[in-house]
């Protein structure tokens, strides 16, 4: 199965915590790149005050696996804790790592431990930017309009940079 993947990090060496994160997740079993984003530099969004001044790299993988998305769901908490991340009350709280499930084909699912696709990946342009360069005709719901046409739509703010093509 397809499974689009956000990867973000604003704390310590962001770039080399999004390459440990594709290493770890790719090595999966059954589990391979299909395409992966350039890395883009992106203002925090909904974080508290005190974190507004670090900037995120984020990062779209486009993987194919056999693992269920709940499967997957788990060892990417896993490998996100693995990597240095902790869980705390404020889901927007600075951390090394971050992974999203954006899609995993076409499973559209409202279950507590995975939300298929990501509730709120069209609003975010630190998401639909990277996507877009990887699936620009991809259509997912809601909205069920081109990547690329819901990427126009956006607000150019908050910014989102290239930060490096390969990586």
């Amino acid at each position: 199965m397809e499974v689009g993947l956000s990867l973000g990090s604003n704390l310590g060496d962001r770039l080399k915590h999004l390459c440990a994160a594709r290493r770890d997740l790719l090595a999966f079993e059954d589990t391979r790149l299909l395409a992966q984003s350039p890395v883009y530099e992106t203002e925090p969004v909904d974080v508290a005050p005190e974190f507004h001044d670090l900037a995120y790299l984020n990062a779209v993988l486009v993987i194919d696996t056999s693992l269920s998305p709940i499967e997957l769901r788990r060892r990417i908490a896993a490998l996100e804790a693995a990597l240095g991340r902790v869980r705390v009350d404020d889901r927007n709280a600075p951390r090394p790592v971050d992974v999203d499930m954006i899609y995993a084909g076409d499973v559209v699912s409202a279950d507590a431990e995975v939300t298929l696709p990501h509730p709120r990946w069209f609003e975010r342009r630190f998401v639909v930017e990277p996507l877009a360069d990887v699936r620009p005709r991809l259509v997912l719901p809601p909205l069920h309009k081109a990547l690329c046409d819901v990427l126009l739509a956006l607000p150019s703010e908050p910014r989102v940079v290239v930060f490096a093509t390969e990586w």
